[in-house]
């Protein structure tokens, strides 16, 4: 069985003109370039034979189930929307290459004894509502309809309208979800969306486990005042006190290997080139594989700012906004995937993801893991971003020669 990557070549140049920008790759969720896209790949797959179904939320099962057996499927694909102005490749690539595994399956009439599903989550990126993986969230029942009523896009429209809206039809008893009872696990295929395997000249990533991540919001209050009349003496300047926190909680990665902080938000108020700050909110993203680090720096990070804020004279309010648990991959298919990787002589390294993946909501529910190809220069979530193609090729055969195993 073999790749045919030409017609993976075309797939994505169809899909890549599906796009609501020139630059980059704009194809948000619900989106018209979205539902176009949608259609492509599921009448791609009908023509395959498979069995397609659409939940509340947009996400989309087919199921490849020749034999019509009754045993448990196999689970692979990714997402398909984007960024504004992102890159090219993305979530894409697994969906992609999905698809083509299946069309292998298909065109050399392979014997299955498990059915295989492709899956496409709906609102991985959060590009509507900032809330990411929306969809594998409520196929996995961390997130329901009433849920949706909360979340705004910028128009202040709901996400319980704005899907309902687009036409998606809201049937919650009547989705699949995941539970285990149907699946034998997951293996998603996605960009690294960093730089190690492009710096190490490899072709694949066997992802053995997802950071986690705390979100820590600091509204940090001073009073607003004249900047030309107020001596420095006497200021409570939010501004000032935020930015040696921001300096200063950079530091404490140091201590642990694989630990990241990140400051990527800031709003100050009222903003004015002649005033002084009265209030500074930030947010803190910490992440590491693993959870006892992330705890422990973010009580670091929450002493050290109150200890800044109570020097400076201002007040601090500290507030987690976010948290997302440590992801292991399940070490039987980790190992799975590197025994194809080692009989077929492709190059690969086991890695870590610093990114939150859609397969890391169905973990603990189900066996998953990932294959990652690399993102060229680390770039991701840009319109530069670019994977070499027979890297994509290489992700794609050991999805196949994996996924073969598994269902063959």
């Amino acid at each position: 069985m073999k790749i045919n990557d030409s017609r993976l070549a075309r797939n994505f140049e169809f899909v890549n003109s599906q796009s609501a920008t020139e630059l980059g790759c704009t194809r948000l969720s619900y989106s018209s370039e979205d539902l176009k896209v949608r259609e492509y790949i599921t009448n791609e797959l009908k023509a395959l034979g498979a069995q397609i179904s659409v939940d509340s939320v947009g996400n989309i099962r087919a199921k490849y189930n020749p034999a019509n057996l009754s045993t448990k499927s196999l689970l692979i694909g990714s997402h398909i929307d984007t960024v504004p102005n992102g890159g090219k490749y993305d979530g894409l690539t697994g969906t992609l290459c999905s698809l083509e595994v299946i069309r292998v399956l298909h065109e050399n009439k392979a014997a299955v004894k498990h059915p295989i599903e492709l899956v496409i989550f709906a609102e991985e990126e959060g590009s509507n509502f900032g809330v990411t993986m929306i969809g594998s969230k409520y196929m996995v029942k961390k997130l329901t309809l009433e849920d949706l009523k909360k979340l705004y896009n910028d128009q202040k429209q709901t996400a319980y309208d704005y899907i309902r809206e687009r036409g998606f039809e809201f049937h919650p008893d009547e989705d699949q979800y995941v539970d285990g009872s149907n699946e034998l696990g997951m293996i998603e295929l996605h960009v690294e969306q960093g730089g190690i395997l492009d710096h190490q000249g490899l072709s694949l990533g066997i992802v053995q486990a997802i950071t986690g991540m705390n979100t820590i919001q600091m509204t940090v209050k001073g009073v607003s005042n004249h900047a030309g009349t107020t001596p420095m003496r006497y200021r409570k300047d939010s501004l000032l006190a935020a930015s040696e926190m921001i300096y200063k909680i950079s530091k404490f990665t140091t201590s642990y290997e694989t630990a990241v902080i990140t400051v990527g938000k800031i709003s100050v108020s009222p903003n004015a080139s002649n005033v002084i700050a009265a209030e500074t909110i930030f947010n803190v993203d910490i992440r590491d594989v693993v959870q006892e680090n992330i705890d422990a720096i973010s009580q670091q990070v929450e002493a050290l700012c109150y200890e800044i804020a109570s020097e400076n004279d201002v007040e601090i309010d500290i507030k987690l906004i976010g948290s997302s648990k440590v992801v292991h991959m399940d070490e039987s298919l980790v190992k799975l995937i590197e025994e194809q990787a080692k009989a077929n002589q492709l190059s690969n390294m086991r890695m870590n993801s610093g990114a939150v993946h859609d397969n890391a909501m169905l973990n603990g529910i189900i066996p998953t893991a990932m294959i990652f190809v690399p993102s060229i220069g680390g770039v991701s979530h840009s319109p530069y971003e670019d994977t070499k193609f027979a890297d994509i090729v290489a992700g794609a055969e050991l999805l196949l020669f994996t996924a073969a195993r598994i269902v063959i």
